[in-house]
This record gives structure tokens, C-alpha cells and sequence, in this order.
């Protein structure tokens, strides 16, 4: 009986939440195929509000001849759906796996909507994505994108990783090749970068933005080194976690605004200045990426970042 009360319990929050699902994604965002056979929504370059619902990644599809490849598919079920309808408008052919290239929710919490119509399908990520969602990622990520947007994103549920890749594994779908890099610290500790050599495209993940400055949590030499990575990795085709994809200026560009950075706190430490002297240096350097989105809100941030891993690397 006891058992029966609490399945009660559980079918009627079940039920409310689904009662409580915010409305779809209103704004059509246009499908651009980069590559053969490889699609991105490129979302809009600004933080997660009530206008974008949330939206601001860049999904991604590859088709291959036994099924299809999901990467980042969305900051919530709304954004999922949006990229399973493109999916649809493209090929009958199932999605067969689905690789989240970092822990910030903004790139895989859309993955309940690739379930809910592909049960089968493997979701990839590094192992450090799938220990910290258990940990309680999931809900600060959930609670994150409905306050910024207004319940925006509401009835999304968290679905985390089925399978765990490292730096180095190679995935074989179909008639393509999945190569996974990792660094170790760069963006976060979590981030993985895909290679398809044969559709010579890397996936950056939050490692590389255009027109959108990113925080930095694991370590920006780390990140700088797996920008440096992805330009000797032999692509042509450079997906960013936000912004338009291009070629490898995708990735330089980002690498010299954070070698920037880092040099120059580098040295001011060095000098024994405070970072907030340094940031008088530091701007004139930057103007190329001034006018990017949320360049205000991060750069004070990226400096005083940069200067303590410049501080525990002399030590």
C-alpha cells in the first residue's frame, strides 16, 4: 500500500509537470547546413532571457548512414523539440547518439526531447559531466535557465549522460568518425571537442565563442591550449558553442582574446601590480572584441581569473 501511495505521488507530479510545460520555442531559428550532412541552429549571442527562451547554444546534427548524431541539443525540452523538428524536416533516419561536450545546462538539457521520441539513442560525455550532474548540477542548471527566463523553459527534466568518453576515444556511427579531445581544464573541467575527419568539422564546445565572451572555470592556459588543439587537428569547419561557425578563425580568434588576457596579467603580476592596475593595460588590447556580447559583464572576471593562475603558476 505504501508503495502504491508514493507511485500515486510520483504519477501526479508527473502529471503537474507536464501540466506546468512552458510553451514552445515561438521565434523559427533557421537550419544552416556547414558542412554535407552537418546542421547547426546557430542561437542568438547573448545571455539566456524571456525573449530567447532560453535559447542561446548552437544544436547541432550530422546524418549518417545509420542514423543520426545529436551534438548539444539545447538549454531545455523547448529548445530539443525546436532541433527534433529540424531533424525531422531532414531524415526519417533515427537519432542513434547524442554527445554533450560540457556540463553547463545551456548545452544538454534539451536531451529529455531526443528521448522522449528516441529512447535507444546513447547519450556521450566526458565523465566528469556525468559525476558533477549527479552531484547536483542538474538542478542549479534547471533553476538557472526558468528564474533568467521567466519559467520560460519550465517542465524540463534532466537527462544526463548513458555512456562516458575520454580524450582520445574514437567513435565510429555509421560511415563517420566521432574523435573525442580533451584537454583537461579549459573552459570548465568538463569540456570535450568532436573531430568528424571525414566531414573535416570539429565541434569547439564553449572553448571557442563568437561574438559572445564566455566565462572561464577550469583553466585558461588549458583553454588556450585546446583552441591550439583544434586548429592543428587538420578542420575546416570550426562550430563554436555560440556564435556562427567559420573556419579556424573560429578558434584564433578566441585564443588570442584569452592569450591577451593572460599574458598580460602575467606580466603585471610579475610587475606586482593588482589586477585592477593591470586593467588600464588591458583594454587597449582588447578592442577587437569590445563590442561583443557580455564583454563588460566578463572581462573583469577573466582578468582576475587569469591573474590567479598566474600567481599559482609561479609558485
Amino acid at each position: 500500500m505504501i508503495r502504491n501511495f508514493f507511485l500515486c505521488i510520483s504519477l501526479i507530479a508527473s502529471s503537474q509537470a507536464f501540466a506546468n510545460k512552458a510553451a514552445p520555442i515561438e521565434k523559427f531559428y533557421p537550419l544552416d547546413e556547414v558542412a554535407p550532412d552537418v546542421f547547426v541552429v546557430h542561437g542568438p549571442t547573448e545571455a539566456p532571457n524571456q525573449v530567447n527562451q532560453g535559447f542561446i547554444n548552437n544544436p547541432s546534427f550530422i546524418i549518417t548512414d545509420e542514423g543520426v548524431v545529436v551534438i548539444d541539443p539545447g538549454s531545455s525540452v523547448q529548445v530539443g523539440e525546436m532541433l527534433m523538428a529540424h531533424i525531422d524536416g531532414k531524415t526519417k533516419l533515427p537519432v542513434v547518439a547524442v554527445f554533450n561536450t560540457h556540463v553547463h545546462g545551456d548545452h544538454w538539457l534539451g536531451n529529455e526531447a531526443v528521448v522522449a521520441k528516441y529512447p535507444d539513442a546513447k547519450i556521450y560525455a566526458h565523465p566528469m559531466t556525468s559525476r558533477m550532474i549527479k552531484q547536483g548540477e542538474d538542478v542549479v542548471w534547471l533553476d538557472f535557465m526558468e528564474n533568467l527566463t521567466a519559467g520560460a523553459t519550465a517542465g524540463t527534466r534532466a537527462l544526463g549522460p548513458t555512456h562516458l568518453v575520454n580524450g582520445g576515444d574514437e567513435i565510429s556511427i555509421g560511415n563517420l568518425s566521432f574523435k573525442v579531445f580533451h584537454t583537461g581544464e579549459a573552459h570548465t573541467a568538463t569540456d570535450i571537442m568532436i573531430y568528424v575527419k571525414e566531414r573535416s568539422v570539429i565541434y569547439l564546445s564553449d572553448n571557442a565563442s563568437q561574438n559572445f565572451v564566455v566565462p572561464v572555470e577550469g583553466s585558461m592556459r588549458g583553454n588556450i591550449q585546446a583552441l591550439d588543439d583544434a586548429i592543428k587537428s587538420g578542420a575546416k569547419v570550426f562550430i563554436p558553442g555560440h556564435g556562427k561557425t567559420s573556419g579556424p578563425k573560429a578558434a584564433s580568434d578566441y585564443r588570442d582574446f584569452l592569450s591577451i588576457i593572460y599574458e598580460t596579467a602575467k606580466t603585471g603580476y610579475e610587475e606586482g601590480l593588482a589586477d585592477f592596475e593591470i586593467r588600464p593595460q588591458l583594454l587597449p588590447k582588447l578592442e577587437q572584441w569590445e563590442s561583443w556580447s557580455g564583454f563588460e559583464g566578463q572581462i573583469g572576471k577573466l582578468l582576475n581569473f587569469a591573474y590567479l593562475e598566474a600567481e599559482l603558476a609561479a609558485f
